[in-house]
């Protein structure tokens, strides 16, 4: 059975605003991890971040709009609008016919420590009636649907940086109750004070000063990861409907997904990879695919040692068997971890590897730890035909998710 068709992408990241930037970017191993802006973060111990410096919310965004939200919501906003325009897809006359279901990893924070600081400084009255909205972990769903009209079954998934890959889960639940278009994805925007403080308590943010040594997945020097923002939201269509309305692009087709959860302990990871090795064992049976037809791994690469160790250890339990190691790669460590968001990133940056033939790198991944067998960790871009992508991702407190891609027939369609 043909699963559901991404025929649209829209990308607000580090990396750049619109799909082509982004993935421009990456081919070039061009990083974009640098020191903070906007504010002092070193006071945290948090000097670098993935920030979205090309993001222009007006051209977006609405007046009216833009006082009511948060930037994480406009990113979506701005995020959905590409998407729709990348798939050339205008809302049909049956308003329940589009859904949204997108995830989020935190909210409004920008929004919250403002109204916070007049709460503070200047007592109850000082705080907005938007305050009730914007923060909220729904917020950019409802904004998107409220704008754009779309009125079948929406929600939100919070399982932090699995969130992407769930909000593709739950699309396909939509999908087969009959709803055949879904927005999916998300976008984040955590680099403000309040945001910063509470990722730092967690105690796996890098306090590193220089990019180079920052965000290190898979290395022997990795100490943490790097906060980013923004994020990626697709369009994800039913075959028959794509046919019908003359959709004209196909990126590729979602044929299989799974997710499983450690049930461990709600901060510290698992001590072994048991749970994330039967997330990808259970995607690739709804995708009808062995571990040999995998092309390529999109690794959610924490940059912990101990959360590194675990998914290599799930890799292996999966791919050991492989004659020839499968390639796998963490393209985060050119952003930093834009929690749902870079899930979402992730499945974006699968497609484009596919439609052109180009296994992004793994930024300054220069000395790998000891992969197992059937593993084979990429330390630079390279060429290699694509037919078959895993994407994985986990969300702090033990969520596991992995998604397999598959190109369509032919090859993405333009």
């Amino acid at each position: 059975m043909t699963g559901l068709l991404v025929t649209g992408i829209g990308v607000v990241a580090p990396t750049g605003v619109g799909v082509e930037e982004h993935w421009a970017s990456l081919v070039r191993g061009e990083p974009a991890i640098r020191p903070v802006e906007g504010f002092d973060s070193e006071r945290y111990g948090v000097p670098l971040a993935g920030q979205v410096r090309d993001f222009v919310p007006a051209d977006h965004v609405s007046p009216q709009l833009m006082v009511q939200t948060d930037r994480w919501t406009w990113m979506s906003l701005a995020a959905a609008t590409l998407a729709a325009e990348d798939a050339g897809y205008t809302a049909p006359e049956d308003v329940y016919a589009t859904s949204v279901f997108l995830a989020s990893g935190s909210g409004g924070n920008e929004f919250s420590q403002h109204e916070i600081q007049g709460l503070w400084a200047k007592g109850p009255r000082s705080v907005g009636a938007y305050q009730s909205i914007a923060w909220f972990y729904a917020a950019s769903t409802g904004q998107v649907s409220i704008r754009d009209g779309f009125k079948g079954p929406s929600g939100v998934v919070v399982s932090e940086g699995a969130g992407g890959l769930d909000s593709i889960g739950w699309a396909r639940r939509v999908a087969r109750r009959g709803t055949p278009a879904v927005l999916v994805g998300g976008t984040e925007a955590g680099l403000c004070p309040y945001a910063v403080l509470c990722q730092a308590t967690g105690g796996r943010l890098s306090s590193a000063t220089r990019p180079e040594d920052a965000y290190l997945p898979f290395d022997r020097r990795a100490d943490g990861h790097v906060v980013g923002e923004g994020g990626a939201i697709l369009l994800l269509e039913e075959p028959g409907a794509a046919a019908a309305r003359g959709a004209t692009k196909v990126w590729g087709e979602v044929a299989g997904y799974a997710a499983t959860h450690d049930a461990f302990h709600h901060e510290d990871p698992a001590p072994d990879a048991v749970q994330y090795a039967r997330a990808i064992r259970l995607s690739l049976a709804d995708a009808g695919v062995s571990p040999d037809e995998v092309d390529l791994v999109i690794a959610d690469g924490a940059g912990v040692p101990e959360l590194d160790r675990l998914e290599l250890e799930a890799l292996g339990a999966v791919f050991g068997g492989r004659a020839t190691p499968v390639p796998v790669t963490a393209p985060s460590s050119f952003t930093g971890r834009l929690m749902a968001g870079g899930s979402a990133l992730d499945v974006a940056t699968a497609l484009l590897a596919m439609r052109d033939g180009i296994v992004p790198g793994t930024a300054f991944l220069t000395d790998p730890v000891e992969a197992p067998p059937g593993v084979d960790l990429v330390t630079a871009g390279r060429v290699q035909d694509l037919s078959t992508v895993v994407v994985l991702a986990r969300g702090a407190g033990g969520f596991n998710s992995s998604l397999v891609l598959r190109r369509p027939a032919g090859g993405p369609t333009s």
